[in-house]
């Protein structure tokens, strides 16, 4: 979360100094910012000479604006609910006021006026979604060193000491194990707190840090401010979340699917999965023509059908995975956008699925396809790694109903589900007469319905007796 300091605004130079505008989208009015508070919501006053001790000014320095604006962005709730425009400090008081003309009674000139100061979404706010999602089809030289495992920038080429205004250390982020991460191309693994001081105003907030090439090749610090929540509000590169994509990104960090995203440049529909940056809430995406999906994962060998799963998004369940330090050797696999590499989801993150739309699945326990084989050839099995709502093991036995189509289950006798899938003639009987309505050979006389779990009439019982002939015959006894 983000935290920005007030100082007293004289303290730094005016000329040196612009002041953030912002147009609120629904209400058509121009403000001038002052701060973002800790819910994400966007802080202003009135653009009037009366409030400009409280306007917040920054350095119009091309990278200190770059990266104060990167920041800023990414900490408000809704970004895209605003236009923001950056005015000289000197200026920012009439200027408002011929915006404001502009929004009530537009003309070319105030449009000149708004195109002019306006600042658009930072360009590396979807960094790794343009690397992804609109790069040409052939491999960039940067993906192909991050895949041969290679530096891509150089340690003495980073301005250390430009970058210490930011609060980021060198020592730090190598003592961390993040700075070969960050020469190899990859964003830190961790978020780091950063601040920028433009003398009026002091920001402070979380980052994930990550270079980007700059100007003269050398590496530029990019910081990837943590977000108050995901912005599925707006389109992404062409994209609507649906409710379910909103709940799977939220629970598992994937959406679970491919959908088509645009290029911005060309319109070119580019097939892609699209995940979230847990760290920052960042919504990611990665073309679906470059997901590496492994022969194996953890010994399990995968299987064709698996294996595209995996590339259309999905999430596959593995058992009898080599996890070393753990006596859990099952979990759901999923690729992941912003990691670029298969995840295990465990616990809560874990998809729930259900029978209905996998057979192979009975209680959350999905079966392997040797089990499933056993259980459509009408075998019972043992299953030994049942777990209940609270994740204890139980056992039992399981046998699927063809009749049904569902699984039974018995904690300790097979054979009654034996029984239980193969109903006798008199059990059918029975239902038939019961449930339905329906009439036998030995019920077609009988008006009124049978009573539960007879299967035939009770005279009809006694006629039969008595006609059996190996009846033992009744003792009459003697009389005295």
């Amino acid at each position: 979360m983000s935290e920005q300091t007030n100082e007293n605004p004289q303290q730094y130079p005016e000329q040196l100094s612009d002041v953030l505008l912002v147009m609120d989208k629904e209400k058509k009015k121009i403000q001038a910012v002052t701060g973002v508070d800790e819910n994400g919501n966007l802080k202003t006053v009135d653009a009037t000479k009366k409030n400009q001790n409280q306007f917040m000014r920054v350095d119009r320095a091309g990278d200190v604006f770059t990266n104060f604006f990167s920041n800023f962005w990414r900490q408000l709730k809704d970004p895209t609910h605003f236009s923001f425009f950056k005015v000289p400090a000197k200026e920012a008081v009439e200027t408002a006021k011929e915006m404001q003309k502009q929004v009530d009674a537009p003309t070319t000139e105030g449009e000149a006026v708004m195109a002019k100061h306006e600042v658009k979404e930072p360009k590396e706010q979807q960094q790794e979604t343009k690397k992804d999602v609109e790069a040409p089809q052939a491999t960039p030289e940067a993906q192909q060193s991050q895949e041969k495992n290679e530096y891509r920038y150089k340690a003495e080429d980073v301005d250390w000491n430009y970058l210490a205004q930011f609060g980021i250390n060198k020592e730090r982020l190598e003592k961390d194990g993040q700075l070969d991460l960050l020469l190899k191309g990859y964003k830190t693994n961790k978020v780091y707190p950063t601040s920028v001081n433009f003398g009026a105003v002091i920001m402070r907030s979380d980052a994930r840090l990550g270079f980007q090439d700059g100007e003269d090749g050398k590496p530029v610090l990019m910081m990837y401010g943590v977000r108050h929540e995901p912005n599925f509000k707006a389109p992404f590169f062409g994209h609507e979340f649906t409710k379910e994509d909103r709940e799977n990104l939220l629970k598992t960090g994937n959406m679970g699917r491919v959908v088509e995203l645009t290029n911005r440049k060309t319109g070119e529909k580019i097939p892609s999965i699209i995940s979230i940056d847990h760290l920052t809430n960042e919504v990611i995406a990665f073309r679906q023509d470059r997901i590496k999906v492994p022969d194996e994962i953890k010994g399990v060998k995968l299987t064709e059908d698996q294996k595209r799963d995996l590339k259309d998004g999905k999430a596959i369940y593995l058992e009898g995975l080599d996890f070393k330090n753990s006596t859990n050797k099952n979990a759901h696999v999923q690729f992941n956008a912003d990691k670029k590499y298969t995840e295990f989801l465990f616990g809560d993150k874990a998809p729930k699925q259900t029978q209905e739309n996998d057979p192979k699945m009975f209680r959350n326990k999905v079966f392997s396809d040797e089990q499933y084989k056993q259980l459509t050839e009408g075998k019972t099995i043992y299953v030994s790694d049942f777990k209940d709502g609270k994740g204890n093991p139980y056992k039992g036995y399981v046998t699927l109903n063809k009749e049904t189509g569902n699984y039974d289950f018995s904690f300790k006798n097979p054979n009654a589900l034996k029984n239980k899938a193969q109903p006798t003639e008199a059990h059918k009987t029975q239902v038939a007469v019961n449930s339905n309505g329906k009439t036998n050979e030995a019920t077609k006389h009988i008006n009124e319905p049978l009573k539960p779990e007879q299967q035939t009439p009770k005279n009809i019982r006694q006629q039969q007796r008595q006609n059996d002939p190996n009846r033992p015959a009744k003792s009459r006894g003697v009389r005295r």
